[in-house]
Parts: structure tokens; sequence; C-alpha cells
């Protein structure tokens, strides 16, 4: 039975209500993000409403959706590069995003787990690549703070013979490994505390809750594998100097 949401003036009430809400408690709160939270809301129904046309024009074709999920992954690439402050880097930032998504996809794909269709591909791309934007962002900016607010230890480090990579490693690696804790949170607590996006799309589209469930878990341990592949990669890229800000990084960690 399909339980699809209906679109409608209740649903636009709902909605404004909804980000309304959410930029007013923000502002009175003097949290300073107000206007960014009306923002992002007004962004997102704007955006998906145009992809959802765009999308519906793209499954009908293997290499428009081939094409989308390419436009998918450097739209990505470039919001992560931005949001570590590295947007010159960005080659550097969608080599850890290849390395964390390519692997991934490969696998579901190639094996027939997942069906090697559009109306299958497009969801599961976005996913994994929406995931491991976000913790290849967050293991940057944790490690590149690292090394800046931790300058002296890592001089100490080299002062104790350690190689400039090895230092730099021995002061973001741990940091940047934080990165992963959403991922983990929501792996642990899937079906006890939250009811993620996937199983909740399958079930308002008809699904089972068997065959939702087995979705979702494909999805969290496929996000769970590009994004710690991806962390990974990145802190590599940031103990190297491949990734880094201007004055941001001790320089020694570059060579």
């Amino acid at each position: 039975m399909n339980a699809a949401i209906g679109f409608g003036p209740v649903l636009i009430a709902v909605l404004v209500v909804l980000a309304l809400a959410g930029s007013l408690v923000v502002r009175y709160g003097e949290l300073g993000q107000g206007r960014a939270v009306l923002v992002a809301a007004v962004r997102a129904v704007a955006q998906l409403a145009l992809v959802s046309l765009v999308i519906t024009v793209i499954l009908r074709s293997d290499w428009l959706t081939a094409l989308f999920v390419l436009v998918m992954f450097s739209i990505a690439t470039g919001t992560s590069a931005a949001r570590i402050g590295v947007p010159r880097q960005a080659g550097w930032i969608a080599l850890a995003l290849a390395a964390g998504v390519l692997p991934v996809l490969g696998l579901v794909l190639g094996s027939g787990v997942v069906p090697l269709r559009p109306i299958a591909l497009v969801p599961v791309a976005g996913i994994v690549i929406g995931g491991t934007m976000t913790a290849t962002s967050q293991a940057a900016r944790r490690a590149l703070d690292e090394l800046k607010t931790r300058y002296g230890e890592y001089e100490a480090a080299l002062a104790l013979g350690f190689l400039p990579r090895h230092a730099a490693l021995e002061i973001c690696r741990p940091s940047a490994g934080q990165a992963l804790i959403p991922a983990l949170d929501q792996t642990r607590t899937v079906g006890l505390v939250t009811l993620p996006g996937a199983y909740v799309g399958m079930l308002l589209g008809g699904a089972s809750p068997l065959q939702a469930g087995t979705t979702q878990v494909l999805v969290l341990l496929g996000l769970l594998a590009a994004e710690s592949i991806a962390v990974l990669v990145t802190v590599q890229l940031v103990a190297d100097g491949r990734i880094r800000r201007p004055a941001a990084q001790p320089s020694g960690a570059a060579r």
C-alpha cells in the first residue's frame, strides 16, 4: 500500500511553520545561525523541486543517469573543499571522496545487490556521496585545526626524531577520526532510536518492513565503509601537506 505524503496547502503551511520555528529558535537563542537556517530551508525546497523535475527526465536514460551522478560528485567535491577552506585543492578532495565512494558503489552494483538501473542507482549513489562528503569535510577541518592549535607538539615530535609526515599524523589522526562518530552512532542506534531515510522512504513507497530494513542495513554499512576509507585518505593527504590552509598547517608537514 502506497503511503506517500500528499502535496497540498496543508503541507506547504507545515513546511513554512517548521522553517520559521527553526530560524526563530536559533535566532532568539543567540546561536548566530537564524538566517542560515531559513536560507537553508528555502534552498532545500527550491533545489529538491528542481531536482525532482530533472530526475523525471534522467531516469529514462542510462547515460543521463551516469552524468547526473557525476554532477552530484562534482558538487560534493566543491562543497567539501569550500567547507574545509581549500577551494584550490578540490582535486585532492575529489581523490578522498572517490577513494570511499567508488569501491562501495562498485561492490553493491557489481554484485547485483543493487540493480544497475537508474531508479536504484541515483538514490544509493546520492546517499553514499552525501555521507562521504560530510565525513571528509569534518575530518579535514578537524585535522587542520589540530595541526594549527597544537603546533608546539608538532615541533616537539620533530625534535624527538619524527619525520614531518609521521609527526603530523600523531597530532591530527585521533581528532580526524571523530568525523566517523555520526555514522557510527546512526548505525548503532538504527531501529532503536532512529528510522533513517531509506527505511522510511521504502515504507512510504509500499515496500515491506523486511525489504526496507534490508535496504537500510545495506545503505548504513556502505556509508560506514565509504566514510572510513575517505577519512583515512583525507588524514593522509593532510599529513602529506596535500590538503592545507594558508598559514594553518605546519610548513614541515608539506615536505
